[in-house]
């Protein structure tokens, strides 16, 4: 039968009548498929029509939502499947901790790394390797470098999830020890490996170690560089103010550039409020993908931060014509065992009154000690106080709030971004990170911040 040849609607009729969707291997593939396709609906439909499940079924769609970061959906099902008797495997485990790391779930975990350790897996490289990358994006590098130290077996894998672990936490000096320890140790780097090298530079501000790693892509180690090696450098050079020589380098590159080096000078215009790149940068970005929220999120709040309101409205009426929706600000915390999610302005969580009364509690205490609001990035031409009141409606400043009404004083707070965190958000976190003693770890689409005593760990370098 040659597939190409029928309608498409005798295939959706085939697909929804055939017998075969009955069969287990074929009901398995079927959500295997759909979940590669990111069609996550359909592949949990599927599963849930299945009259026959094994493990192979419930690994494909706990991967499935997995790869696709519904870190939240993976743990739900993988609990439903322990309900029903199953026993997980190495492929389950991988996917679980993976969801874990993107979520931060670190008490489960935990709760898996212990019972690997006394199960038979518990020499398995790929198993270690997937616990080691869920320490390091829970912000637990002592666990995660403990965990590496007793590995009986490291490959690449291992070596780059731990390098990788100290560059989103900024800690450039030591990935660049590991980077070194790996090769003398006769473990070859890849790809991967200068990513990571190089994105630890970046965010260390190390501008002579990365052009040294970057020029020795191919001489040292043989590896043609790709696009992701170019967007670390434009971000080296971005992130340090040398704006125009990154824009230089951009346009020296030997391939068309893509949208994730665009997105990486438009990042560093934002920071350096260097409005007229950006808007350059923005506008080769959306030649590339116009589909995408970020170059129009971006450049609003560059133009809203110069008061050119008439922009931010050309801005926001382009994004309504071509039909693009705005990605909501998202950020989880970890309490008692259990995700919470919050949006901005949200008041769908039970402790709302307890949270918001909380935030003008904070809000009062950090003024007092020298906070200053930065509402430049509000989206709105408003007075003054009602921008005040809006940046304190941020999902991140929501999470915290909530951690420090639901936790024992002293404890540690975990906080997720899906996005980066805001520069008053970051601001505010400090000053409260010094006035309740508390230590308050933050992770976001870049890196983590570790507030301590009114200090970050980014030294404001992010």
């Amino acid at each position: 039968m040659v597939l190409a040849s029928l309608p498409f609607k005798s295939m959706t009729r085939c697909r929804e009548n055939s017998e075969f969707e009955s069969d287990l291997v074929v009901g398995t593939a079927i959500v295997t498929m759909y979940g590669k396709c990111g069609s996550l609906k359909d592949a949990r439909k599927m599963f849930d029509k299945m009259l026959e499940r094994n493990l192979v079924s419930w690994n494909a769609m706990i991967a499935a939502y997995t790869q696709h970061g519904y870190g939240k959906e993976a743990l739900e099902l993988f609990k439903q499947m322990q309900l029903e008797g199953l026993h997980p495997d190495k492929v389950t485990l991988v996917s679980i901790l993976d969801a874990c790391a993107s979520v931060t779930f670190l008490e489960i975990g935990r709760y898996i790394h212990a019972w690997i350790v006394n199960d038979t897996v518990n020499s398995d490289v790929s198993i270690n390797t997937a616990v080691l990358n869920m320490y390091g994006k829970c912000g637990e590098l002592e666990d995660a470098q403990g965990l590496f130290d007793g590995m009986p077996h490291r490959d690449t894998v291992s070596w780059n999830a731990l390098i990788a672990a100290y560059s989103q936490h900024g800690e450039g000096a030591f990935a660049r020890k590991l980077f070194g320890q790996m090769q003398w140790e006769g473990t070859n780097p890849n790809q991967v490996s200068l990513v990571s090298i190089l994105s630890a530079c970046s965010h260390a501000g190390l501008m002579e170690e990365g052009f040294h790693y970057f020029c020795a892509i191919n001489v040292d180690h043989g590896i043609v560089p790709l696009m992701d090696h170019y967007a670390c450098m434009v971000d080296l050079l971005g992130r340090s103010g040398r704006l125009n020589d990154a824009c230089t380098f951009v346009m020296s590159m030997p391939f068309k550039p893509g949208a994730v080096v665009w997105m990486t000078l438009l990042g560093a215009c934002r920071v350096y409020k260097n409005v007229e790149l950006a808007k350059w940068a923005a506008e080769q970005l959306l030649e590339v993908d116009n589909q995408n929220d970020a170059p129009y999120v971006v450049l609003s709040n560059i133009y809203a931060a110069a008061g050119r309101w008439e922009d931010v409205v050309r801005v926001r009426t382009m994004m309504k014509e071509r039909c693009v929706k705005r990605q909501p600000g998202r950020s989880l915390i970890e309490v008692e065992g259990k995700v919470h999610e919050f949006l901005v302005s949200d008041s769908s969580h039970l402790q709302r009154e307890e949270i918001y009364k909380e935030l003008q509690r904070l809000s009062y205490q950090i003024t007092k000690v020298g906070y200053v609001p930065d509402t430049q990035l509000v989206l709105h031409d408003v007075e003054e106080e009602e921008k005040e009141d809006m940046i304190w409606e941020h999902s991140e400043k929501l999470a915290l709030s909530f951690g420090l009404i639901s936790t024992p004083s002293g404890t540690p707070l975990r906080i997720i971004k899906n996005l980066r965190v805001c520069s008053d958000c970051h601001t505010a976190i400090k000053f409260v990170s010094k006035v309740v003693g508390r230590d308050i770890l933050v992770r976001d689409s870049n890196r983590f911040h570790h507030f301590q005593h009114g200090m970050c760990s980014c030294g404001d370098y992010w």
